[in-house]
């Protein structure tokens, strides 16, 4: 009888649980597969509310998250407990997602103890590495490592065998993301909070780091500017608690009538406020993926993007953080009819559903050939 491969699926934020999610569940589903769980709690509270959401329970939980922890902290950290996690588990392949410090981390304590690698959402590039800051630098350090790529389009596929990469180490997939978005629209699930369904929902998130300080500012001036112009706007922003973000938010557009300012909202009911919405203002890379398959235009709040199948797509348009250019952009949204179906179109690059089943069968193969 043939051994079961052991394989370990890290996740540290809720981006990394949504998108890990799916592929967790199929190859739990498989008989080939020993799988295990491990959560770096990068982000805790909302990594655990992904993970109960989609009924996965860590096997193992490191609880690395610390108030205002600097990025090099959090990085040796993670490379001394996963290094002893990875000692005592002994996994055949391990599995991280995305670009989060987590992933980096994982793949070069993996690279050290010889472990096989599967990066997934290989491939995304900007080519710059201070842009966005610091995961541009976190994925490509984490594709030089990976022994697998499943990248998510053709242009993160050129952008790998661009670095040298091996086609036959690379596999287009699709987003696990539209997975897990998929599984989840399908349901009714309600947003939760009160909303005057009389007036067209915005849905705001802004909490990058590369926004931080006036960048920011000037978000959230235009956001104002916004709600204060079209009285039949509501918009709706779940705020993020980092202080950066917290703290200039509710200063600037706290006791504004038509903008509802709430914690972050779990991951279903996010889902829920991306159907409903009209439009959707967002820093976020997995809104970029998400919306267009919702049918919802996304002004994008940065200056480049390392998914840039959507823009060419003409579904995303970025923006930056310049308060003139996002209110303009915004307002011929809401004004234009013509412009705004132009980018309401209901059409994705970026996935089937099916990328978790085409993750699997690459991995299957490997343990057959083993």
């Amino acid at each position: 009888m043939t051994v079961a491969t052991k394989i370990m699926c890290v996740v540290g934020t809720r981006p990394e649980a949504i998108k890990m999610a799916p592929v967790i569940l199929a190859l739990q589903a498989q008989p080939w597969a020993e799988v295990r769980v491990l959560a770096t709690a990068q982000h805790r509270q909302m990594l655990d509310q992904v993970m109960n959401f989609f009924g996965i329970s860590p096997d193992i939980d490191l609880d690395l998250m610390r108030p205002n922890q600097s990025l090099a902290a959090l990085t040796a950290r993670l490379l001394q407990e996963m290094d002893a996690v990875l000692l005592s588990e002994k996994p055949d392949v391990v599995l991280g997602q995305g670009d989060t410090t987590t992933v980096m981390a994982v793949a070069l304590a993996c690279f050290y103890r010889r472990i096989p690698f599967g990066h997934i959402e290989a491939g995304l590039r900007t080519g710059d590495l201070q842009n966005p800051f610091p995961e541009e630098a976190n994925r490509v350090i984490a594709g030089r490592l990976a022994r697998w790529h499943f990248a998510p389009t053709e242009s993160s596929r050129r952008n790998l065998l661009k670095e040298g990469v091996q086609d036959s180490d690379i596999a287009v997939t699709g987003n696990t993301v539209i997975d897990a978005l998929l599984m989840t629209a399908s349901k009714d699930i309600d947003i939760g909070i009160s909303l005057d369904e009389r007036k067209r929902l915005v849905l705001v998130t802004s909490h990058r780091r590369e926004n931080f300080g006036q960048p920011f500012v000037n978000i959230c001036h235009a956001i104002k500017t916004l709600a204060d112009r079209n009285a039949d706007v509501q918009v709706l922003y779940p705020v993020h608690p980092n202080p950066n973000v917290k703290d200039v938010a509710y200063d600037i557009l706290g006791g504004t009538s038509n903008i509802v300012l709430c914690d972050p909202l779990d991951y279903a009911p996010f889902v829920a406020a991306m159907k409903k919405a009209y439009l959707i203002i967002s820093d976020s890379g997995g809104v970029q993926e998400e919306a267009p398959a919702l049918g919802k235009p996304v002004l994008v709040l940065r200056e480049e993007t390392e998914r840039p199948e959507a823009v060419d797509l003409g579904v995303v348009k970025l923006v930056g953080s310049d308060t003139n250019n996002i209110v303009t952009e915004a307002q011929l949204m809401l004004d234009d009819v013509a412009a705004y179906q132009a980018v309401a179109r209901g059409v994705s690059p970026y996935g089937d559903g099916k990328a978790a089943a085409r993750i699997v069968e690459v991995l299957q193969q490997a343990h057959q050939c083993s």
